[in-house]
Parts: C-alpha cells; structure tokens; sequence
C-alpha cells in the first residue's frame, strides 16, 4: 500500500464543502452513497473494517434524502454524509455484536441513542465497523470476524479497539463513526491509522442503547466509558459534535464549529513526565514548536497518568478535583498519543494489549475531553498522533487548538491507499 497526497472531494473533503456542494446540487446523497459502498465494496476485503454492511438500506436513506434536500427540508451539515457505527452501537433490524462470538447473531429492537440523533441529522448509515470483541483490546487483532488491517501497512496493526472505524475513515469508506473510548479506544487507533479521534467530558454524548440489555463487565467500565467520533478533520468532528450533543440550555451561545474560530487565549503545558520512544518524541517536538510559533504560550506540564489498578472508589472526587489539581496554571495538556511507534502484527499477536495505553487512559479516569491529530510519520510510514487534552467540559479549547495545529501543519493532508 502507498501513500497519495491527492485531494478526492468524493472520497475525501471536508464536510463543510460536501455539505456546500449537496445544498447547490453538485453532488447527491445517492451520488456520495453509491461512491461510499463502491469503496467499501473494494476495499474491505483487504481491511475488514466493516462486520456488517447494509447497503440497501444505506441506497434507500441516500434517497430519501435527496428527495429531502431537493423539495428543501435541509437538516444540516450531515444531510445525506455517509457515517458508520462501532459494532457497539445498537441498531434496529441490524445485528450488533461487539465482535464477539457469542453475539454473533444478536439482532436489537431500538436504535442507541447517537444512533438516532444522526438518522435525525440525515446521516446515511452505510455499516457496522469492525473492533476488538467487547472493546477488550488495544490491537484490532481480537475479533470474531478476524483482525482489521492497518490501511497503511497490513503487516502493522490498525490500534483497538475502535480499528475498524479508523481503518475505515482513513481508507475513504466513510466520512465519520461514531466509537467508544475507555482506555484511548477511539484515539489509539486514530493515531495508528492517521485520522483525528475525539472524545468528550465524561457522558458529553449519550451512551444509551451501547449494547442495549447486555451486562456490562464491570462497573469499572462504566464510569471509564466515553462515546467517541473519529473523522478525517477537526472542523468534521465539530460538525458530528453539533449533530450527537444537545446543547440549549447548557449556557453555550455557539455551536461545536463556530467555536473553532473564536479567538480565546489558552495557556498550553507540554507533559515532561512521559518515557516515550525517540521517533515519537522528534513528531512531538516538532508539533509542539508548531503550535508555539501560532501565537500559544508554551510551559511544561506534568500530566496526570494513572491506571486502573486502585480502581474507581475514589473517581467522582477525583474528577471534581482534576481542573484544580492539574489545570491551575494551563489550560490544555499536550501529549504524545502513543508511547511508541506502531507496533508490527507480529509483534502485537497473542497480547490484547500490545498498544500502550498509558499516555491515553488518565483522560477517560479524570473525564477529561481529548483528542488525537496526526502529527507526522515514523520511518516505516506509519502514522503518529498528537493528543490535546482540556478541562471537564472545555471541548471548545481542545478542538480549537487541535483545529488550528491540523490547518498549520498540513498534517492528515497525506492518504494511505490500498
């Protein structure tokens, strides 16, 4: 597989201009559908991001929309955009299985939640992405339906245990999915596929109807448990965001996109208390000088890493204590996604966890918003990400900075083709 830095307006552009293009009639739901589950049709095979994919119902929403959109019942941005869903996410009359055997065959009655504020939005559901069984893993390798290929490299992993969805975003399969996170389950993946992965302050997105009726493994689980979305650009996650979270009455005046734009001053730390592979600690370095020569004040920063091992007695007071505990003197915590490069599949085989967790799973603990850009390439060509991390319930700053670093730096301009 190589590399094109070519700009695709189908299979790649930004939503705002395929949003532009949809309410001139340039384009069409059935037109961007149609080249969506070509793709998928082609591509999967090599990558298997996709357990389930339902094309005729994706033809048949694509055309309700169009027929929407041309008598002019416009619902916004993501009208007639083909999206897909973490095989977590419960869908009506669709199998939904966590990439788990014994869920092979489960088939729900009722929507999740995100499932339907999308469908509200005019969203075109094309599938069901592929991920390790219960979101157990790191890798991508742990599925009932077999392991997702990293669309850069096959012989490296695509990260866990969203892989599927970065795998597919990154491919041009989709232009946005929806995912979990909580351990860095949609940012771990984001950074080895190259994509953006987001997630919000703890219950930002509601998370009903993941796994509707099933137990959950541990209350652990529970509080860790974020929903996230994956894209290709920042501005593309704020328009999901805009789609998924209510926001009236929370004292916003803005939406998710208008605040990229606003020109807030945050203080910025850099974490200098990480053990991180060399390659990755050039790509960082190099991200940080970027986002210093924007105008940002730039100081060190310890960042608050925890794991799981005392486990969640102490989360609530822990949460409401984090903002004065580590944020007193900056705003927004800048870190490596990934302690080290990509790992290689045989490396990874045989241990769920390959991937390093640990510069990812204190957000989830502290419910903390953050997000992964790509910030470079390791000397394989594998990708690399940059991880931006705000306050409780400061998702503005965070997607600003990440906003403004991914226009500067070009990165994610480069495309893995397979």
């Amino acid at each position: 597989m190589q590399a094109s830095s070519s700009s695709n307006l189908d299979c790649y552009g930004p939503l705002a201009e395929i949003a532009r293009a949809m309410r001139e009639r340039r384009t069409s739901p059935t037109e961007l559908a149609t080249t969506c589950l070509t793709r998928i049709e082609r591509l999967n095979p090599q990558l298997n991001a996709f357990i389930t994919i339902v094309a005729e119902r994706a033809a048949q929403a694509a055309r309700t929309a169009e027929a929407e959109i041309e008598r002019g019942a416009w619902k916004g941005s993501l009208h007639g955009v083909p999206v897909a869903f973490k095989d977590f996410y419960d869908t009506s009359g669709v199998r939904t299985t966590a990439a788990f055997e014994r869920f092979r065959d489960r088939v729900p009655a009722a929507d999740a939640a995100a499932v339907v504020k999308l469908k509200d939005a005019g969203a075109i559901i094309v599938g069901k992405t592929n991920m390790d069984s219960l979101g157990m893993g790191t890798t991508g390798l742990e599925s009932a339906f077999g392991p997702v290929k990293n669309p850069w490299n096959a012989e490296f992993i695509a990260g866990g245990s969203s892989s599927g969805s970065a795998a597919a975003v990154a491919s041009g399969m989709c232009w946005a999915t929806i995912d979990t996170d909580a351990i860095g389950s949609c940012r771990l993946p984001a950074a080895c596929c190259g994509v953006v992965g987001f997630k919000g302050s703890y219950s930002l997105i509601d998370m009903s109807g993941v796994l509707g009726g099933e137990k959950a493994p541990s209350e652990d689980i529970q509080w860790l448990a974020h929903a996230g979305v994956t894209t290709r650009r920042v501005e593309d996650t704020a328009l999901a965001l805009d789609a998924l979270v209510h926001r009236a009455g929370n004292g916003r005046r803005t939406t998710f996109v208008e605040s990229l734009r606003h020109e807030t001053p945050v203080r910025v730390g850099v974490a200098d208390n990480l053990r991180v592979d060399r390659e990755v600690l050039d790509a960082f370095g190099q991200a940080v000088e970027t986002i210093r020569s924007l105008g940002f004040t730039v100081d060190s920063a310890a960042a608050p890493l925890t794991d799981f091992s005392k486990g969640v007695a102490d989360i609530e007071a822990d949460r409401s204590a984090v903002a004065k505990r580590h944020f007193g003197d900056i705003d927004l915590l800048l870190l490596p996604t990934t302690p080290s490069p990509v790992p290689a599949v045989k490396e990874a085989k045989g241990n769920p966890a390959a991937l390093s967790a640990e510069l990812t799973m204190f957000a989830n603990y502290y419910g903390l918003p953050a997000i992964s850009v790509p910030c470079g390439f390791d000397r394989r060509g594998l990708p690399l990400g940059l991880q931006i991390v705000g306050k409780p319930r400061d998702e503005e700053s965070v997607l600003r900075l990440a906003y403004l670093y991914q226009n500067a730096s070009a990165r994610g301009e480069k495309r893995p083709l397979a």
